[in-house]
């Protein structure tokens, strides 16, 4: 009797929690699903490759375009160095600066920069197709987590009405046997019944948490974050005709609707202009180039002035009225000083003018030897195209054999619910006139409690069954491209 009362305080607590957790803000399906794509994981990865792609798209557009660069070069040269203006060798410090332009432009390469930028466009729009296959993959998750989550919250109801059930049959029992009208044992015997309904509707409402996690995790919400599901009735879920499902229109919707399709078919369309830009890169390509440039430069070391020492005689002689005289020459002493820095930028502008220069022409590359990589290059991208063709073919081959899959088992689990269903209304006729003659006396407890086990036996059957078959059948309408709807 102590035990049957501690069932019942926790069987309190667990309804208390559940009603508590029943009372907070409800998610639908469409906000589980909306939440899961904008902060699943794996969503959020594959959209920073869509966009990764996307940059190098909008990049390859751009290589269409001349080139230009600009370059400014300043600075100071110490020791023995080479003056840019005059190509002489000074020794003393050099302030020079350097200016250049450089243009080029690509003419004609045999579409080798149209078709590369081809290939990264279709790159980008199969990229994207791979968010909508992440999409749709957690979509599907979600929502046969979200059924799951529903069944077990519903077989826990079931489980809680059994207790009282047994309950109130216990209660009954127990006047009747305190009165003398029955034995012991049937008070005992079920005693032991809501024991094991007590266990059993603990283990429905834990599974139904666990499943609720499950789902949070999937999420990706935080595991302390406060969370329900809202609950329609599985009766009013939608659910279509399975005779509008056939598997081959189904099929050949799914060739529309299904992104995995469509990726397939970009990726091949892809290394088709890749396969064009690599065939052009065996032809040669005509460039146009120019440029601009001009420098400085002015040495650190200037000339303050002049002194006159007089003359020095030279090895040098003339004969002046037969006399042989020496040639003189005058001694003169350079007066040097150190240029400040104002000073050494002196002559910028006329140096610069001075030295200006450009330079156009039209460069030629053909390629005549490397190796054989260009042509090995084509070569495997050909292959690489076949393998692309093999995996899209194998992809439509797994398609149509999962749809034909899911239609089988759906038509299957539209029969186990059907047949559930039967089994149940008989089970419920069976336990009501059980259900009777316990009540006349002319039926024991041990079979009375038999009838009744069979009855939620095949009340969970009937469920279980019931969201088996509405999962299959949303398959089959994700199949068709109609999204998830509950």
């Amino acid at each position: 009797m102590k035990k049957t009362k501690l069932l019942i305080l926790l069987l309190i607590s667990s309804s208390a929690l559940l009603q508590q957790v029943t009372a907070q803000e409800k998610w639908d399906l469409r906000r589980c699903v909306d939440y899961a794509w904008e902060h699943n994981i794996s969503i959020r990865q594959s959209d920073v490759q869509a966009r990764i792609a996307k940059l190098t798209y909008e990049q390859s557009k751009m290589s269409r375009y001349p080139n230009a660069n600009f370059t400014n070069s300043t600075g100071t040269n110490f020791g023995r160095a080479v003056d840019p203006t005059t190509n002489l060798f000074v020794s003393s410090t050099l302030l020079f600066q350097q200016y250049n332009l450089n243009v080029n432009a690509l003419i004609y390469n045999f579409g080798n920069v149209k078709n590369q930028v081809l290939f990264n466009k279709v790159l980008a729009d199969a990229a994207q197709k791979d968010v909508e296959i992440n999409k749709n993959d957690i979509g599907l998750t979600v929502a046969t987590t979200y059924l799951q989550v529903l069944l077990a919250k519903e077989q826990a109801r079931i489980a809680y009405a059994t207790i009282e059930l047994t309950r109130a049959r216990l209660t009954d029992t127990r006047k009747r046997v305190d009165a003398g009208a029955l034995p012991e044992l049937n008070a005992l015997e079920l005693e032991t019944q809501l024991a094991r309904d007590s266990a059993n509707y603990i283990n429905a409402f834990t599974t139904a948490e666990q499943n609720l996690l499950n789902l949070k995790a999937t999420l990706n919400l935080d595991a302390a974050t406060p969370f329900d599901i809202a609950e329609p009735p599985v009766e009013m879920i939608p659910v279509d005709n399975i005779a509008d499902l056939l598997p081959e229109n189904v099929y050949q919707m799914a060739l529309q609707s299904q992104p995995q399709v469509k990726a397939n078919d970009f990726r091949i369309e892809a290394l088709r202009y890749n396969l064009k830009s690599a065939k052009a890169a065996l032809y040669p390509s005509i460039n146009m180039f120019g440029g601009l440039g001009t420098n400085f430069a002015n040495p650190s070391i200037k000339v303050n002035g002049v002194n006159f020492l007089g003359f020095v005689p030279t090895q040098q002689v003339v004969v002046v009225n037969g006399v042989n005289q020496p040639v003189l020459e005058p001694n003169i002493e350079i007066i040097r000083g150190k240029k400040g820095f104002g000073e050494m930028w002196t002559g910028w502008g006329n140096q610069l003018d001075q030295n200006f220069r450009q330079n156009i022409g039209i460069q030629i590359s053909v390629p005549i030897f490397n190796g054989g990589q260009a042509r090995t290059n084509y070569k495997r991208l050909e292959l690489n195209m076949k393998g692309a063709e093999f995996t899209r073919d194998q992809a439509l081959v797994t398609l149509k054999n999962n749809i034909y899959l899911a239609y089988v088992t759906a038509r299957n689990a539209m029969e186990r619910y059907n047949a559930s269903k039967r089994t149940l209304e008989i089970t419920e006729k069976t336990f009501n006139l059980a259900q009777k003659r316990y009540d006349a006396g002319l039926m024991t407890t041990i079979d009375y409690i038999t009838n009744q086990n069979n009855l939620i036996r095949a009340r969970f059957q009937k469920l279980a069954d019931q969201y088996d078959y509405v999962f299959r059948m949303k398959v089959l309408e994700f199949y068709k491209g109609q999204g998830l709807r509950l």
